[in-house]
Order: structure tokens, then C-alpha cells, then sequence
């Protein structure tokens, strides 16, 4: 198995999973490149996991998955076995402690290793169980588009109005995750005709509003100017955008974009 079969296989299983955790068996990745491996650890894809509570069963050739027993003991490793209900010749089938040993492999941690090869500022999960995640806004030279990852049989990539196959841009040489930024960017300054991933102009607004005010109560120093230096924008323009207020009728027409709604305070 290639580092690249490895990471299209745990692509395939999350992106088939309907948004569940997927289960890998340490006994599974021993075949696996050790530097694979440890890579996705390294990332945070892999996470150890709790014991597996069912396995499969070896003792004989139905390999029926049955849950597991612990029997705790003082002087030895707890006893871990299944009890065969199948066969009157087949009792109590010792399991090695090594065979439970597990890792998790959830969408989210997905997401977060996506918005970090893009360095993307990723927004706070909606959820441990998901078929989307949001990763981040991506910006072009002309344009901006939100990136947002969906499981649908396979793990895609939304942006621009356009989608592509995460295996298809994720790729892994060795102990080297890349992704291919140059090919999403040309997907963000050419967006398709009614792609509905591009931020709008309101979107923009509510997305800095929160991000600032998030900052704001965590009680950050500069928080403006840290913002700011995200979007790589000035203060003063990050304040005209969050305060600039699409004209709802001919009596709001004549205010300036500096201006600041009525009734609001100010973040700063």
C-alpha cells in the first residue's frame, strides 16, 4: 500500500460514514507505511481511540463480530475474550488486548487538516456528526469563496458554485500532506454562473461582525487590528465594512459607507 492508497482510503471510508466516526484497527495500520501513520497522527487525523467493544471472532471459520468481555485481574492484563453462542463446541475465545487497540478518524478532523493546508481561518464546528463542514474563506486575486467540505459517498470540496473530489487535491508523498491551493484558488477567481459559495457582500459583513465581537470577548488586545491582519485589510477599511449597511429603501440611500446604523454601538 502507497501513503497516497492510505489517505484515499481513510478519505473513503469518513466520506461513505454519513458523517460518523470510522474506526481503524492498529492491527490494520501495521500494514500500512509507518510514516503514513504517523503522519496522520502528527495531523490529527488519526486519534487514538477507546478499545473496541466487538470483534471479530477467531474461533473458527464463521468470523462472526461479537462483543467483547473484560475480565479485570490484579496480578496480569485484563482478560478480554467473546463467548461463542453459534457452536456447542465453542465456549470462551480469548482475544490478545492488542486486537482492541483502535484509532478515530472523524470529518471534522478532516476539515481542520484541509483549512490548515490552506491556511484558512476555520469557523467553530456545527457538530461532531456532520455531512458538512464549513473549512474557511479562501481568497483569490480577483475573488473570495467560502470552502466547505461535504460527505457524499465521497468527501467533496464545494466553492465557487464548483466541486471537486478531496482525494483529488489532497495528496500524500512519504510523510508529506500537500494540497493543491493553486488549482482551488483558479476555482475561486473564475466562480461558476450562480455559484452559491461565494460570499456576498452581507455574508462578509455577519462573518467579520462575529469574528470581531468572538475576539472582542476573549478579551484580546488589538483584536481590530488582529482581524484586520487576517483579511489583509486596514482598520479603518474593517470598520467601514462592518459598518456599511446594504440601503433598504430611498430614506437609507443617502448614507455614507462610514456611517453606522441607527441603534448600534460600536465593537471598539
Amino acid at each position: 500500500m502507497t501513503p497516497q492508497d492510505a489517505l484515499t482510503e481513510v478519505l473513503a471510508r469518513v466520506g461513505a460514514a454519513n458523517g460518523a466516526v470510522v474506526y481503524f484497527a492498529a492491527a490494520e495500520l501495521r500494514d500500512w507505511p509507518v510514516e503514513t501513520v504517523s503522519t496522520l497522527k502528527a495531523h490529527k487525523v488519526l486519534i487514538e481511540a477507546r478499545p473496541a467493544n466487538s470483534v471479530v471472532c477467531s474461533g473458527c471459520e464463521r468470523q462472526c463480530v461479537m462483543p467483547v468481555h473484560v475480565f479485570p485481574t490484579q496480578d496480569r492484563a485484563p482478560s478480554a475474550f467473546v463467548v461463542c453462542d453459534k457452536r456447542s463446541d465453542i465456549n470462551r475465545v480469548e482475544i490478545s488486548a492488542d486486537k482492541l487497540d483502535q484509532f478515530a478518524v472523524a470529518g471534522s478532523s478532516i476539515a481542520d487538516l484541509v483549512a490548515g493546508l490552506l491556511d484558512v481561518r476555520r469557523p467553530s464546528d456545527n457538530g461532531a456528526n456532520s455531512l458538512r463542514w464549513e473549512i474557511g474563506l479562501l481568497k483569490g486575486r480577483k475573488h473570495a469563496s467560502n470552502v466547505v467540505m461535504l460527505a457524499d459517498s465521497d468527501l467533496q470540496l464545494l466553492l465557487a458554485g464548483r466541486s471537486v473530489l478531496l482525494s483529488d487535491v489532497l495528496e500524500m508523498k512519504s510523510a508529506q500532506l500537500t494540497i493543491d491551493r493553486k488549482r482551488l484558488v483558479r476555482f475561486v477567481d473564475s466562480p461558476a454562473a450562480g455559484g452559491g459559495d461565494i460570499e456576498s457582500a452581507a455574508q462578509r459583513r455577519k462573518r467579520l461582525t462575529a469574528r470581531v465581537r468572538a475576539e472582542k470577548a476573549k478579551g484580546t488586545r488589538g483584536f481590530l487590528q488582529i482581524v484586520a491582519a487576517e483579511e489583509g485589510f486596514s482598520v479603518p477599511r474593517l470598520k467601514q465594512l462592518i459598518y456599511r449597511a446594504a440601503p433598504n429603501s430611498a430614506k437609507d440611500a443617502h448614507r455614507t459607507p462610514r456611517s453606522m446604523p441607527k441603534g448600534k454601538k460600536p465593537l471598539y
